[in-house]
């Protein structure tokens, strides 16, 4: 399936005067994993948040250029929906610690309104954990609080519930970051997977990360996209000094 293209054109961010992400623009193609590292406070996270528009949230926060899915700016779309097609996963696993594990899942239904028969939330919530590997651990325990499970488990819990939206997209902020390295690797190896319904991007500090589940990788400083392209070619072979010097540990 053929999935949708996020294109960043000259897009901009500020917390109040300060400007964080400067003049970014890049095509996301669709059926791919784009990483997006880079040190501390380069905009990364401000970036991803952006393509959502979270980061109109933040009091005194404001953006301009534009964001497209395919065709469509989402600068110009009802943020609602536009969080229904753009999925979020954050860094530390935050399920609902009050809902079931089955009502996690279903949870983006509920604080939308949208009602569902029994039949349809059976088949969403067993579908939707079917694709983060987790349906056949907790299959005998729906009933049961999310954050009974382990710490892995609860943020294939949060990539389900993103899941079970139907979005086009999925944004990951460094997803794995909170995690033991057993959960990182069952985290990582379900994008290869969930790549083939979805764009998913992904902001990680973790080089090797980066280097292992991207087809892209883009690499910011001070708020600018200083490089962008296949994974393989900026790691071996980078264009700008700059992400020479970050990738082999010299960067000052």
């Amino acid at each position: 399936m053929e999935n949708t293209t996020v294109s960043a054109v000259k897009y901009n961010a500020w917390f109040g005067d300060n400007h964080v992400v400067k003049n970014v623009s890049m095509d996301m193609p669709g059926n791919s994993v784009i990483a997006i590292m880079g040190p501390s406070g380069c905009g990364k996270t401000t970036f991803l948040r952006g393509i959502n528009r979270m980061h109109e949230l933040i009091p005194g926060a404001t953006a301009d250029g534009q964001i497209f899915l395919t065709t469509e700016d989402v600068m110009t779309m009802h943020p609602i929906a536009v969080r229904r097609r753009i999925g979020m996963v954050f860094q530390r696993p935050n399920p609902f610690p009050n809902l079931s594990i089955q009502d996690n899942v279903i949870a983006g239904y509920k604080l939308n309104g949208i009602k569902l028969s029994k039949a349809e939330k059976e088949q969403i919530v067993e579908e939707s954990l079917t694709k983060v590997a987790l349906w056949t651990e907790v299959k005998d325990n729906l009933n049961k609080k999310g954050n009974f499970l382990s710490g892995g488990q609860q943020q294939r819990l949060c990539i389900a519930r993103a899941v079970a939206m139907q979005p086009d997209v999925l944004l990951f902020d460094e997803p794995t970051s909170a995690l033991d390295p057993v959960s990182t690797a069952t985290v990582e190896g379900l994008f290869a997977e969930l790549k083939k319904n979805y764009t998913l991007v992904i902001v990680t500090h973790n080089m090797q990360q980066a280097a292992r589940v991207s087809d892209k990788t883009a690499f910011f400083f001070t708020g600018e996209l200083v490089e962008y392209g296949d994974t393989e070619q900026v790691f071996t072979n980078p264009s700008d000094k700059r992400t020479q010097q970050y990738i082999t540990g010299r960067f000052s």
